[in-house]
C-alpha cells in the first residue's frame, strides 16, 4: 500500500507549497481538493493553466494524486441544489485528467439542507434513495465522457450509510467506473448494536465481503468508542486489525489519511508507517 494524505491537512499560499509539505514527511500519493486552489472545491470555472500547475508540480515532486475531491450533496432534498452541485462537478470532471487524476471521490448526501455531514431521519426513505441515485446516475454519464471512475465513500450520516448499501449501490448501477472508498472509521455506529467497536472483527470481515473487490480509495482516521472522529492514533480504531483486513481484501492501492490537523501528521504517519513498511515504495 502506498500512503498519502489529503492536500487540505496543508495550507500554504501555492500548491507547490503544500506538496513539498506532503513529501517532507515522506508521503507518495494525495487526495487533493480544489479548494486549496481555486477556494473551493466545485467551482463554477477552473481558470486557464491550474490544472496543469497542479499536475506539474505532482509530478516534480513524484507525487500521486489518487483522487480529486467532487464532492457535494448527491440527496439533497432541493432539486435545485443537486443539480448545481452536478453543473460544478460537471467542470470538475471535464478538467480531471488535466490535473493528473483519474478519480473523482463522492459521498451519497444526506437529507438534511444545511449540513451534508449531518444525519436526518429521511435518509432511510425511498424518495432519498431515489433522489441520490439520480444523481449519481447523471455523475456516472459524466465520468463516462470523460473516461474517470468515480469513489465514493459510505458515511453514516449519508443515505449510503452503511456497506450494506454500498452493495446495493453498486449492484443497481453496475457500472465498472463506480467504485469504493474504504473508511474503517465510517463502518461503525453507535446506534446500532451489531456495528459497535467492541464487535470491529465481525465489522471489519462483513464490509471486506460486501465490498473487497470494489475498493479503489482507502482512508485512515480513526474514531472513537462514543462515535466521534479523530487523527490516526488518537481513537480506539484497531489500526492491524484494519490493516489486515485490506490487505486480506486484495487492496494495495492508496491509504489516505485525513480529519486531522497538520501537527497530527507526523505521528499518524509514524504510526501508519510501521504497519505499511512498503508505503515509501
Amino acid at each position: 500500500m502506498r500512503l498519502g494524505i489529503f492536500t487540505t491537512v496543508f495550507p500554504r499560499d501555492t500548491v507547490e507549497a503544500a506538496f513539498d509539505a506532503i513529501g517532507s514527511y515522506g508521503l507518495t500519493d494525495t487526495q487533493f481538493d480544489l479548494a486549496a486552489v481555486a477556494g473551493r472545491t466545485l467551482p463554477d470555472d477552473i481558470p486557464d493553466g491550474v490544472a496543469a500547475r497542479v499536475r506539474r508540480a505532482a509530478t516534480d515532486r513524484g507525487l500521486r494524486i489518487a483522487g480529486i475531491e467532487g464532492t457535494f450533496n448527491m440527496a439533497h432534498p432541493d432539486p435545485a441544489h443537486r443539480a448545481d452541485g452536478l453543473r460544478r462537478f460537471g467542470v470538475l470532471a471535464a478538467a480531471c485528467r488535466d490535473f493528473g487524476g483519474d478519480m473523482l471521490t463522492l459521498c451519497t448526501g444526506t437529507r438534511d439542507p444545511d449540513n451534508m455531514w449531518r444525519r436526518h431521519p429521511d435518509n432511510t426513505t425511498p424518495e432519498a434513495w431515489r433522489d441520490m441515485r439520480g444523481t449519481v446516475e447523471a455523475a456516472l454519464d459524466l465520468a463516462a465522457e470523460h473516461d474517470l471512475v468515480l469513489g465514493v465513500e459510505p458515511e453514516i450520516s449519508n443515505v449510503v450509510s452503511s456497506p450494506t448499501l454500498a452493495r446495493r449501490l453498486l449492484d443497481e448501477m453496475d457500472s465498472p467506473r463506480l467504485k469504493i472508498i474504504f473508511d474503517g472509521a465510517n463502518l461503525f455506529d453507535v446506534t446500532d448494536p451489531e456495528r459497535r467497536l467492541d464487535r470491529a472483527d465481525d465489522v471489519f470481515r462483513n464490509a471486506a465481503d460486501l465490498l473487497g473487490p470494489d475498493i479503489a480509495l482507502a482512508h485512515a482516521k480513526d474514531v472513537n468508542a462514543d462515535g466521534t472522529f479523530a487523527a490516526v492514533a488518537e481513537g480506539d480504531l484497531p489500526w492491524p486489525d484494519y490493516v489486515r483486513t485490506l490487505r486480506q481484501a486484495g487492496f494495495f492501492g492508496s491509504l489516505v489519511m485525513h480529519g486531522l490537523a497538520e501537527n497530527q501528521a507526523g505521528r499518524a504517519t509514524s504510526v501508519l508507517r510501521e504497519l505499511l513498511p512498503d508505503s515509501g515504495q
